[in-house]
């Protein structure tokens, strides 16, 4: 696999390169993007051949079972991250975004306040919002240079009307995770206060050399009965155009809750996005992720090294995921004249750090898993825009 090779996914009906100038004003003639969480790397030949199985077999009607991809699942959870997860715990649904909306409207009510640790994902905050929740922000502190989790804040700013806390892990964005500890003291804190748990662990698998996963229910499996963990191969090979992801469910009553929620909403998986779930989550898988992880640890060195030397940058150590997130804050900037040098002067497009919630005002998110030479005409062109602090 040749992940240097420059992909140009222009006018593919690619989200991230083809709304890029409607979202940034960036066009993509001599734009790059860097905002959309995918990746710029052609697939991989174990998913082509997925495909290609399916293309052979010239017939795309009713399947029977959605238990291939839950095997595969099951597989993958076993063997790269030590958790025993039974593939009857498992619902697959239209991806992870359908599956956060779901889980809200399956165990909450109209007006509850789910607990989320901000910066983070924005679409949890949509989510919520769209399902006529209310964000609860708990913010993240930064110590050491990287984030962690308020608890005695989280604890102390309670009232009774939350009903579930849905946690990022690793942390989108800048990668952060979560120690063993952190989560058992969390799982601590939502079983005091009867709080459902959803453990979004999409990016489980983007984990830099030299450091550790560990899943919410190994490191707490005394939380399983109050625990939903969201889990997905779309962000680690590439596939979110396949639209599905899993939610894993260990309590029977609450499995059977939402299982029926699926059936009434006529909701199934698809069946590409079964093909290739079960040909992600293989060994050929494992051995792509691993020659995956150290390119884009390399990627996010190059990144981060490139920005600090641009006076008044702070781009925050990554530990997993491609998504890097810089902070413009020292350079005494408004964001306004910060975008007009990134996007109007750059001609990048990142993601606008203040969606992400309180702590993120200030902050820009940058996707580095591309190509490496394109990757490395990005920071040229930011330290050329930010070159008069020099």
């Amino acid at each position: 696999m040749n992940f240097d090779e420059v992909i140009d996914r222009r006018g593919t009906n690619s989200a991230k390169w083809d709304r890029m100038q409607a979202y940034s004003g960036v066009s993509p003639d001599d734009g790059i993007a860097m905002w959309v969480a995918d990746m710029d790397f052609r697939a991989p030949d174990f998913l082509q051949e997925a495909v290609q199985g399916l293309l052979d077999k010239a017939n795309y009607g009713y399947f029977a079972s959605d238990e291939p991809a839950r095997q595969a699942v099951a597989w993958w959870m076993r063997e790269r991250h030590g958790w025993d997860a039974d593939p009857e715990w498992m619902s697959n649904t239209a991806g992870l975004g359908h599956a956060i909306a779901q889980v809200l409207e399956t165990f909450t009510d109209p007006g509850d306040e789910i607990i989320i640790f901000s910066p983070v994902y924005h679409e949890f905050s949509h989510k919520i919002r769209l399902c006529e929740r209310t964000v609860h922000e708990s913010p993240l502190v930064i110590r050491d240079g990287v984030y962690h989790m308020d608890f005695d804040a989280l604890e102390a700013g309670l009232t009774g009307r939350e009903k579930a806390m849905l946690i990022s892990s690793p942390h989108n964005p800048a990668g952060r995770i979560w120690t063993p500890d952190e989560l058992r003291r969390l799982a601590a804190i939502c079983e005091r206060h009867n709080l459902l748990i959803i453990a979004d662990e999409i990016h489980h698998d983007l984990i830099h050399p030299g450091q550790n996963f560990t899943p919410f229910l190994v490191a707490a499996p005394e939380a399983a009965p109050g625990t939903l963990v969201l889990t997905a191969a779309s962000k680690t090979f590439n596939i979110a155009g396949a639209r599905l992801g899993t939610v894993t469910i260990p309590d029977p009553e609450k499995r059977s809750r939402f299982q029926t929620a699926l059936i009434a909403h006529q909701v199934q998986p698809n069946l590409l996005g079964i093909e290739l779930t079960r040909a992600a989550y293989s060994p050929r898988g494992a051995k792509w992720v691993d020659t995956l992880v150290a390119y884009l640890a390399g990627n996010a060195q190059l990144f981060n090294d490139g920005m600090a030397q641009i006076p008044g940058l702070r781009a925050m150590p990554m530990q997993s995921t491609y998504l890097a997130w810089v902070d413009f804050s020292g350079t005494g900037m408004g964001m306004d004249e910060v975008l007009e040098r990134v996007d109007g002067q750059a001609r990048i497009a990142p993601s606008r750090g203040v969606d992400f919630g309180t702590g993120g005002e200030t902050c820009l998110r940058f996707n580095v898993g591309t190509a490496r030479p394109r990757l490395q005409e990005a920071i040229t062109r930011l330290q050329e825009a930010f070159s008069d602090l020099q």
